[in-house]
């Protein structure tokens, strides 16, 4: 099979590698593309703990297509069935999962993308947040995940109020929903802003969706009183500051809303299915950029520079 191998810091090279095999309790899966995560751009710059080349097909976790193989003991997907797969080589032709982290895609959903992680993602975070109907929700940084959210909350009777950097964010936060956009450029006339907007409470729930210092701050200033943060960027690039004091006196709930094991990604993308079958959530707008196998360094400084327009890369074999 054809595999992206990362072979050095912002370099990617083709090879042709022998297709896994899976073993008990395996599927594997032919490809029909794989969605590419902003976690992929710290391995991408090649920070010092780095060994290069990375695998075939290393950093793709965002796999969906057709199983073609089972291993011994998997009894619940069969060849033939589609799924979005939870594995880490994607970024190749096949790759194999174990069957548990494997969704199977009903009809309804032939011939769409879907990059199951961040979708399961984003339903996961939303059930973290709590979100309630008339509360008003901050949600800072508005790229794939936070356009979802934005939908999310509203579709739960929530006032969203979106903030990014980025005009074409902030359309797109209104067309998902958003009651109020707020451009990310100042500091303090954002807080000034939200206040006005909220009678001078602030909001019920904030959910920063950046990972970088600053809209961690921010998010915390927008925060009511016994209101709940919840952190959903991935913040990768280095130790993080709070100002706690504010984090204290505000007595807030703060949540990292970040999921590990295997059987919680499962469930989420399990309800993205269901969300996404049954119309309640049209990601089909936000995958804006679809590049070949053979371009994935094109696609991954596309999701560092996030060009106008840009907002999700997809990445297919052919």
């Amino acid at each position: 099979m054809r595999a992206a191998v990362v072979s050095a810091p912002g370099q990617v090279r083709m090879e042709e590698v022998a297709k896994p095999s899976p073993g008990p309790g395996q599927v594997r899966v032919k490809l029909e593309g794989c969605g590419v995560c902003a976690s992929n751009l710290t391995p991408w710059e090649g920070p010092e703990w780095m060994n290069f080349p990375l695998e075939a097909g290393a950093l793709g976790h965002e796999g969906w297509g057709v199983i073609d193989a089972v291993g011994d003991g998997v009894t619940d997907l069969a060849v033939g069935d589609r799924v979005a797969a939870l594995s880490y080589k994607s970024y190749a032709e096949y790759d194999v999962a174990e069957a548990e982290a494997c969704i199977k895609l009903p009809e309804s959903l032939a011939g769409q993308p879907f990059p199951g992680e961040p979708l399961g993602c984003a339903m996961n975070i939303f059930k973290r947040a709590d979100i309630q109907a008339g509360q008003t929700v901050a949600i800072v940084g508005i790229g794939f995940l936070g356009a979802i959210l934005t939908r999310l909350a509203t579709d739960a009777g929530a006032r969203v109020i979106a903030i990014s950097r980025r005009p074409f964010s902030l359309d797109l936060a209104k067309q998902y929903g958003a009651a109020e956009v707020i451009p990310m450029d100042d500091h303090y006339a954002i807080i000034e802003k939200v206040k006005a907007l909220t009678d001078g409470q602030f909001c019920d729930r904030v959910i920063e969706a950046v990972g970088k210092q600053w809209p961690l701050d921010l998010s915390a200033e927008l925060t009511r009183e016994r209101g709940k943060l919840i952190i959903a960027g991935y913040h990768q690039d280095g130790p993080r500051q709070v100002n706690m004091w504010l984090w204290n006196w505000r007595g807030l709930d703060v949540i990292n809303a970040h999921e590990r094991d295997p059987k919680v990604y499962a469930d989420g993308i399990r309800e993205a299915v269901e969300a996404i079958a049954s119309g309640r959530l049209d990601p089909a707008p936000l995958y804006t950029h679809t590049y070949r196998l053979d371009q994935l360094d094109e696609a991954l400084n596309a999701t560092r520079d996030r060009p106008d327009g840009f907002l999700k890369a997809l990445v297919v074999p052919q």
